[in-house]
């Protein structure tokens, strides 16, 4: 233990004060030690001191004030345009699945707004979806042409029980879940593209890339994502820096 050196008195716990712990910090960072490792060690010491305080062997959680690192963001993994684009091209897939697909890369949604898709939500006259989003937030997307002609072929051929308003139905005639529209895709995209880790989150990364890349600004994006907050949408103008820099490293005679 840090605090336990070879031939070192181990020092009370009542002694162990802020600059000590900062100390201890630090020595996990010159460990070389990854961010989430420290922030799980640091947690610990945390629960640690609050127990000691909640039972009044020390007087202060003083580990409560140390700094937690932050976590390095991850940019998404975004399919091409070519590749998402072959995957819509090759799948031969039967009416309801195509929609499906086309939908979540036309428009963008979660697969759990996708699935909460009801008939009365879709107008295909105008062109326009409307989605329930995350705390019940509605909002209105433009549907694509290709995503409204993959609709209207599956309407036809749609077989729901009586009642049931939603969109996208089972073999059962009940809405279908979320779980096999991941299945579905995972499939679809391990026979076209024989990438079986494409998952309908995919194609919402990809919508937003694409979007950014060929010129929509970050406002209109934010508001077709749904996100609450600008900086969660700005992340994809990392993406599309990122895919930036690759094109310049691979094509420029002097990079």
């Amino acid at each position: 233990m840090y605090f336990e050196p070879p031939g070192a008195e181990a020092p009370n716990i009542e002694e162990l004060d802020l600059a000590l712990l900062r100390e201890w910090l630090a020595s996990l960072y010159d460990q070389r030690l990854i961010v989430t490792s420290i922030r799980r060690k640091l947690a610990a010491v945390r629960a640690m001191f609050q127990f000691l305080l909640e039972e009044g062997v020390i007087p202060a959680n003083v580990a409560k004030r140390l700094r937690t690192p932050k976590m390095k963001q991850r940019l998404p993994e975004v399919m091409s345009a070519e590749k998402t684009n072959n995957l819509l091209d090759l799948t031969q897939a039967k009416e309801r699945d195509l929609a499906i697909l086309e939908l979540l890369y036309g428009c963008g949604v979660r697969v759990g707004e996708l699935v909460s898709i009801n008939l009365e939500d879709i107008d295909l006259k105008d062109g326009w979806l409307r989605v329930r989003g995350k705390g019940s937030k509605e909002r209105q997307i433009p549907i694509p042409e290709r995503a409204r002609a993959a609709v209207e072929q599956y309407l036809p051929v749609r077989t729901a029980v009586p009642s049931e308003r939603a969109l996208f139905v089972n073999s059962q005639g009940e809405r279908l879940g979320d779980r096999q529209v991941r299945r579905l895709v995972k499939t679809y995209a391990l026979l076209t593209v024989g990438d079986s880790s494409v998952h309908p989150h995919s194609f919402r990364h990809a919508y937003a890339t694409h979007l950014l890349s060929d010129g929509a600004d970050l406002r209109s994006i934010q508001e077709l994502l749904g996100h609450e907050k600008l900086s969660t949408t700005q992340k994809y103008t990392q993406v599309s820096l990122k895919d930036l820099q690759a094109v310049y490293d691979r094509t420029h005679p002097k990079a």
